[in-house]
């Protein structure tokens, strides 16, 4: 296979117009923030996928990677798509993730490289502590926002149960979406550690982090999500990929993903909380109520994703690496590499 690499100025993909659109809804004045700002992060960001052990008599072989875009939160712009073959944008329904789609027919090479490029500027994100959270939820508010699936189970975050139990006993004699979610937090800050030794850990897996007390970021919100939906309080998943607070030389790999929590307060609208980040820092966990920090990118929301087009698999627990399938089988050889480099104005400055 003759291997050809795909500029993002490719009107194939339709991502022009998607990145103009995105730029517009950013935050502008938020941008033109100092450069040495410890509230934002500027930096060049490589999301990279080579799928591996490819034979010609593979028939179809479909290639899913997801794709951070701007938001009110961070500005992205894609400056380059590396691909053997065409790639289009695609989105999912239900939570509006958006993510590239490739296919490839009876591949004539063994591996095949994917390589997203970005620059992004991400800012720190707050609406408060809790003082002023608790102010806002006592003023009567009317919402008229459609947060159903927020308030429904997933596969691994039941909402009845012990899950139900374990709510309504840290939450008794609390008022308002505020305070039952401060004690929700602080439950799962003081009850969980972060410990990724052995196995379990990092699946989600609400009742397993219950049990193991233990786990990573996914585990921590999990469990917080699964008891504020048992209190009938619309919360939500979010991932990305972390960029460290200190670098000296300005770049390096990122290891892996970094995910977070929102939950939604009538009337305000959604509110950051990232417990596992606070139980590594205790001296922020007030700060980690209601505000997440500038170190990260994100993705995408939402867990049981079924993505565009329909994968062939089960729903995915989350989307943050690519995922790939060999006729219509999930194809698990697939190395991943992420990197990023700071701006040369903020390499002096660590948030």
């Amino acid at each position: 296979m003759i291997k050809r690499w795909y500029s993002v100025l490719l009107s194939l993909c339709g991502l022009p117009m998607l990145l103009a659109a995105e730029a517009g809804r950013a935050n502008s004045a938020a941008i033109a923030q100092s450069m040495t700002d410890p509230k934002v992060r500027r930096f060049h960001l490589v999301y990279e996928a080579t799928v591996k052990d490819l034979s010609p008599r593979d028939g179809v072989v479909r290639v899913w990677m997801p794709l951070a875009i701007s938001d009110a939160n961070q500005t992205v712009k894609v400056t380059k798509v590396g691909s053997p073959v065409p790639v289009r944008v695609t989105q999912e329904r239900q939570y509006g993730n958006r993510m590239l789609y490739a296919e490839m027919r009876h591949p004539e090479a063994f591996s095949a490289t994917f390589r997203l490029e970005f620059e992004v500027t991400r800012r720190e994100y707050s609406r408060g502590g809790y003082a002023d959270l608790v102010r806002f939820d006592r003023r009567p508010r009317i919402e008229r926002v459609s947060l159903s699936r927020f308030l429904q189970p997933d596969r691994l975050v039941p909402i009845d149960g012990k899950m139900k139990d374990l709510a309504e006993e840290n939450t008794r004699g609390k008022e308002g979406t505020v305070e039952k979610a401060y004690a929700l937090y602080d439950y799962v800050f003081r009850t969980l550690r972060y410990d990724k030794s052995g196995t379990g850990w990092g699946r989600g897996d609400s009742l397993w982090a219950c049990d193991a007390k233990r786990g990573n970021c996914t585990d921590f919100h999990s469990l917080f999500i699964s008891m504020m939906r048992a209190e009938g309080i619309p919360a939500r998943f979010e991932i990305g990929l972390p960029l460290p607070p200190t670098s000296p030389d300005g770049e390096g790999e990122i290891p892996g993903y970094h995910c977070w929590a929102e939950f939604y307060l009538n009337g305000l609208g959604w509110v950051p909380v990232d417990i596992s980040e606070a139980w590594k820092n205790p001296a922020k966990h007030d700060y980690f109520f209601g505000t997440v920090d500038a170190n990260r990118v994100q993705f995408t929301i939402g867990r049981d994703l079924t993505l565009e087009p329909k994968q062939d698999g089960p729903p995915l627990n989350y989307f943050i690496y690519p995922y790939v399938e060999v006729d219509g089988k999930v194809h698990e050889a697939v190395d991943r590499k992420f990197s990023f480099r700071l701006e040369p104005a903020q390499r002096a400055v660590a948030p």
